[in-house]
C-alpha cells in the first residue's frame, strides 16, 4: 500500500490513517464465527485510537447490531453524532447525568445498589423506563455483583421492573482469561453466569440478552456466544490471542497504520553516542535519520532501542531512547534515504510492515495499549471501503 499522505496532512510531522473497510470486514467476519449471535462491536477509547463515531459507522455497515462503550460521556458522544444503534455502556459515578442517558436512549450497566437507585431516580423523574443490563462477577473481580451482593440486585431489580422503572433487557459479565481458552477459570466463570442467569429466571427476569464474550471468546469459545459477542480488539483487525495465532490466521485485516516522514538525514561518524543518555552509539561512519514522532504522539518510551520502524523497505529498529516529539534511525552506512522519504511505524503484517502487535514485543506490552496511547495530535485520514 502507498505511504503517501494526502495532501492535507503532508505538512505534519505525521498522521494516522484507518481503513474503515477493514473495520468493516472485520466485524463481518467475526459475525461469521459468532454463528448467530448479535455482535456488539466495543468502540470505547475513541475506538482503541480508531475514532469512535467513524467506527462505529464502519462497524454496523459490517453487520454489528449493537455498540458498547465504557463512559457515559463516549455514548453522549455517539448519540450527538447521529449513532442510533443500541449502545451499551457501562462506566459512571455517583451524579453522573443519567437523565441525559435516559433521555439519548442508551443502555446503562448495573452493578450495584447505588447504580440501581441512581437510574430508578432518573427514570421516575423522566416518567419513562430505563433500560439496564445487570453485570455480575463471575470472577474477575472487577465490576459486577457477587455471591449474595447478585441476589440482592436481581430482587432489587425485579422489584423496580415491576414497577415499571427499569427494563431488565440484559446480563452480562467478563472473562479474566479468555485468551487462554483452556485455562479452567473459563469454563469455571461460564458455569458461574449460567447460574447467574437462571436466577433472573427465577425472579421473572428470564426475557434478557446475554452476552459474556469479548474478542478472544468470540474467536476460540462456541460455547460462551450466547446472545451477543462483545469483540472490541478483533474489531480493528488485531490480535486477542497473539500467542495462538496471528491476525491474518484469524481472518482480520490491521485498521491503523501511522505513518510519518523522514525530517532530516546526516552522515555520523562511528561512535558517536545517539539521543539522550546517549544509550546508542553508532559502530561505523554512518547515516542517520530523524522521524518526528515521539512518546507525547504514543510511541512508548520503552520502545528505546526495540521499536521497529520501516524506511525504504528495510525494518530499522529506533536509535537511542525514544523523546517527547522524536526518534532517530541509524540508516546505514551508505544509506540513500532523503529527508521526505516516508517511514512506516505501525501497520499491516501481509505488508511487510511493523505491528502494533510488534511494538507490544518489543516493549513487554499489548497490543490494545499500543492503539489506544495514539495521541489525538496526529490527524485521522479515513479510507472509505
Amino acid at each position: 500500500m502507498d505511504t503517501q499522505p494526502p495532501p492535507a496532512v503532508l505538512g505534519g510531522t505525521g498522521h494516522v490513517e484507518i481503513d474503515l473497510g477493514a473495520i468493516a470486514d472485520n466485524v463481518r467476519e467475526l459475525a461469521r464465527v459468532a454463528e448467530g449471535a448479535e455482535v456488539m462491536a466495543i468502540v470505547k477509547a475513541d475506538a482503541y485510537g480508531h475514532g469512535a463515531f467513524p467506527a462505529a459507522r464502519a462497524a454496523l455497515a459490517g453487520g454489528a447490531t449493537w455498540l458498547g462503550v465504557a463512559q457515559l460521556d463516549e455514548a453522549l458522544a455517539l448519540r450527538a453524532a447521529g449513532i442510533t444503534a443500541p449502545l451499551l455502556t457501562w462506566l459512571y459515578a455517583p451524579g453522573a447525568d443519567l437523565d441525559a442517558a435516559i433521555l439519548a436512549g442508551l443502555d446503562l450497566s448495573v452493578s450495584a445498589p447505588w447504580s440501581l437507585d441512581a437510574v430508578v431516580a432518573a427514570a421516575r423523574e423522566r416518567g419513562t423506563r430505563a433500560r439496564i443490563h445487570l453485570k455480575v462477577d463471575t470472577g474477575l473481580t472487577r465490576g459486577g455483583a457477587l455471591g449474595s451482593g447478585w441476589s440482592a440486585l436481581v430482587d432489587a431489580a425485579a422489584a423496580a421492573h415491576a414497577a415499571g422503572h427499569v427494563e431488565v433487557v440484559g446480563v452480562w459479565s467478563h472473562f479474566a482469561y479468555a485468551d487462554a481458552p483452556a485455562h479452567p477459570t473459563v469454563r469455571a466463570q461460564q458455569e458461574v453466569f449460567d447460574d447467574a442467569v437462571a436466577e433472573l429466571g427465577r425472579a421473572g427476569l428470564g426475557d434478557v440478552r446475554r452476552h459474556l464474550a469479548n474478542s478472544a471468546a468470540t474467536l476460540t469459545n462456541p460455547a460462551a456466544h450466547y446472545d451477543i459477542v462483545r469483540p472490541g480488539l478483533a474489531v480493528y483487525g488485531l490480535s486477542p490471542i497473539p500467542d495462538l495465532a496471528t491476525s491474518s490466521e484469524l481472518g482480520l485485516r490491521e485498521a491503523m497504520r501511522v505513518l510519518a516522514r523522514l525530517v532530516l538525514v546526516k552522515d555520523v561518524p562511528a561512535g558517536a553516542g545517539v539521543s539522550y543518555g546517549h544509550t546508542y552509539h553508532t559502530a561505523s561512519d554512518t547515516r542517520v535519520g530523524l522521524v518526528p514522532l515521539g512518546y507525547a504522539d504514543g510511541l512508548p518510551r520503552a520502545a528505546s532501542n526495540a521499536g521497529p520502524i520501516l524506511v525504504g523497505g528495510r525494518r530499522l529498529t529506533v536509535a537511542g531512547r525514544v523523546c517527547m516529539d522524536q526518534v532517530v534511525l541509524d540508516l546505514g552506512p551508505g544509506a540513500t534515504d532523503a529527508v521526505g522519504d516516508p517511514v512506516v511505524i505501525i501497520g499491516r503484517a501481509e505488508d511487510g510492515e511493523p505491528t502494533a502487535q510488534d511494538w507490544a514485543d518489543a516493549t513487554g506490552t499489548i497490543s490494545y495499549e499500543i492503539v489506544t496511547r495514539i495521541s489525538s495530535r496526529l490527524p485521522r485520514v479515513y479510507r472509505e471501503p
